[in-house]
C-alpha cells in the first residue's frame, strides 16, 4: 500500500465508524504525524476524499469532514432503493451462486451485534446488500452503489451506536432477506428489499 493510499484508508476509515465525525477540522500536518509519512501524500489522498463528496478542502489550511445535509439524506435512500430494488429482480436468476457470500455476512452481522461491535456490524451489512447488487451483473451500478452506501454509513452509524433493539431488528430483516433467496418467490424478495431500505431511511430521520 502506497503513503497516499495509507493516509486516504486512514482518513476514510475515520470518517465510515465515526471516530472522525462530521465537522471535523483535519489539517495535513495532523494527519502525517497520526499515519506516519510526509504531507504530500497526505495532500493525495484528501483529493480523493474531496472528490467523493467526503470532505471539502481548504487551500493552506485543511479540510473539513462533510456533514450530510437533510436533502442528501433523503436523495441517498431514493437512490438506494431504486438500485436495490432493481438487483434484487435481475440477481433472482443467479441467487444460488450468492447464497454463501450472504450467509456469511449474515453470520458476521450476527457476532458483531453480540459484543455490540457498530463498525463490524455497518460493514457486514454493507457487504450483504453489496452481494446482492455485484449479482445483478453491472458493475457501473455496482460502483455507484458502493459510494451510496459510504454516504449511508455517515449518516447511520450514530445512530445505531449502542441501539440493540434497532441493529436486532436489522438483523431479522436480513435473515427475512435470506429465507426468502432460499424458499420465497422473487416477488417477494423484491418487495422485502424495498420494505427494508425504507426501514433503513426511517432510521437515518429520511421519513
Amino acid at each position: 500500500m502506497s503513503a497516499s493510499d495509507k493516509a486516504y484508508e486512514h482518513v476514510k476509515s475515520g470518517i465510515l465508524t465515526g471516530d472522525i465525525a462530521p465537522g471535523s477540522f483535519l489539517t495535513e500536518g495532523q494527519l502525517a504525524e497520526e499515519v506516519g509519512i510526509s504531507r504530500t501524500p497526505v495532500r493525495e489522498a484528501l483529493l480523493r476524499l474531496q472528490a467523493e463528496g467526503m470532505i471539502e478542502l481548504f487551500p493552506k489550511k485543511g479540510a473539513l469532514v462533510i456533514a450530510p445535509t437533510p436533502q442528501e439524506m433523503r436523495e441517498v435512500f431514493e437512490a438506494r432503493a431504486l438500485i436495490e430494488e432493481w438487483a434484487a429482480g435481475q440477481m433472482w436468476s443467479r441467487r444460488e451462486e450468492a447464497l454463501p457470500a450472504l450467509r456469511g455476512k449474515l453470520d458476521e452481522m450476527s457476532a458483531a451485534m453480540k459484543v455490540d461491535d457498530v463498525s463490524t456490524f455497518s460493514a457486514a451489512d454493507r457487504a450483504f446488500h453489496e452481494v446482492i447488487v455485484e449479482s445483478a451483473g453491472n458493475s457501473v451500478i455496482a460502483r455507484q452503489y458502493s459510494h451510496l452506501r459510504d454516504r449511508q454509513i455517515v449518516i447511520v452509524a450514530g445512530n445505531l451506536r449502542g441501539d440493540k433493539p434497532r441493529m436486532t431488528k436489522s438483523l431479522r430483516q436480513h435473515r427475512e432477506l435470506l429465507r426468502l433467496l432460499e424458499s420465497g418467490s422473487k416477488a417477494q424478495f423484491v418487495h422485502a428489499c424495498s420494505d427494508h431500505v425504507a426501514y433503513a431511511g426511517t432510521l437515518a430521520g429520511t421519513r
